[in-house]
């Protein structure tokens, strides 16, 4: 019996071991991707795929005079770019004129992952080797990040073994249904940086902006909390501004765990004339808005569950008793 004592407990320490190795493995593999995008002349085809509908899009990317220059476009339906040059970045969207910001970031989950503050999210996600496949005709390693808590939404990455890249994203639900979707279609390694992304590198664009100095709005103390949130998320900003489209005054909060954001607003409604709750989903992003009881709705949007959604549009409350929104 002691001998089979021993044999058990040498079993379950190596067990232990390996996951612990394999955590380890997966982790490096983590910082190799992020790495290797930064370091590497490329361009990739990807197409994005959500509720049956398919985005091609293209990243290229080079390292021109040692400066980081990448540009990411939309190839259907009406033009949409964006051009990174260190860490100004310019958008070219149709429905305004160009802009640049300092600090920010492409849109979209792959470049989310790439630049992900690594160490951030590790404390809500385990990550976890899944074996190797092939993506775009490239030999991958598997990368599960898999949340601590079940109301998130987990990520499922293919890495280039060659490369380093980021060829694949899979956003699953617990049970590992499919979400969304950015599938790599076509990587090509280049020696030298495209000609045009250098002419694009030393091109003139607007002036770049500070983050705080293009969104105005100044930092305010809310009339409301959020008393519930999932693990790893904290407040970013908070404000109050009028809403672009309809000019009404919400409270704002933006939330993110590092890798998902959540945009959270507050405002006066008339209960009578108001719907008391509504779901929109569009592939992995969930819009609930809630109304409560004294004609305050609560909408939160973001790559969540819709019931974690709910949920957190449930947990505001207000400060004091009988305050709601300005």
């Amino acid at each position: 019996m002691r001998q089979y004592s021993r044999i058990l407990l040498a079993s379950l320490l190596l067990i232990s071991a390996k996951a612990s190795a394999d955590d380890k493995s997966a982790e490096a593999l983590l910082q190799q991707m992020q790495s290797a995008v930064q370091q590497q002349n490329f361009e990739l085809s990807m197409v994005k795929a959500r509720q049956g509908r398919l985005e091609p899009i293209r990243i290229s990317h080079a390292v021109i005079n040692g400066k980081e220059v990448a540009h990411l476009s939309y190839l259907d339906g009406k033009a949409i770019e964006y051009l990174q040059r260190q860490n100004e970045y310019t958008f070219f969207e149709n429905s305004h004129d160009p802009y640049t910001l300092k600090d920010a970031r492409f849109p979209g989950i792959w470049s989310t992952l790439v630049k992900m503050p690594l160490a951030q999210v590790l404390g809500s996600y385990d990550p976890v080797l899944a074996g190797r496949s092939r993506v775009a005709g490239e030999v991958t390693q598997v990368v599960r990040l898999v949340p601590k808590e079940a109301d998130k939404y987990g990520f499922v990455l293919w890495i280039d073994e060659r490369s380093h890249l980021l060829l694949r994203v899979d956003m699953v639900e617990r049970e590992g249904s499919l979400v969304e979707q950015v599938l790599g279609v076509d990587l090509q390694l280049q020696q030298k940086p495209s000609p045009w992304l250098v002419r694009l590198a030393n091109s003139k664009q607007p002036p770049a902006l500070a983050l705080e100095d293009a969104y105005p709005a100044p930092q305010q103390q809310l009339n409301w909390q959020i008393t519930w949130l999932p693990d790893g998320f904290k407040v970013l900003s908070q404000d109050r501004h009028q809403l672009v489209t309809t000019s009404m005054p919400v409270d704002y909060m933006m939330l993110s765990d590092g890798l998902v954001d959540l945009s959270v607003y507050v405002s006066r409604v008339d209960p009578k004339q108001a719907v008391r709750q509504q779901l929109i989903r569009q592939g992995a992003t969930s819009l609930v808005s809630y109304v409560n009881e004294v004609g305050v709705e609560i909408t939160v949007v973001g790559e969540v569950p819709a019931e974690t959604a709910k949920r957190i549009a449930e947990s505001v409350q207000p400060l004091a008793r009988n305050e709601a929104v300005q």
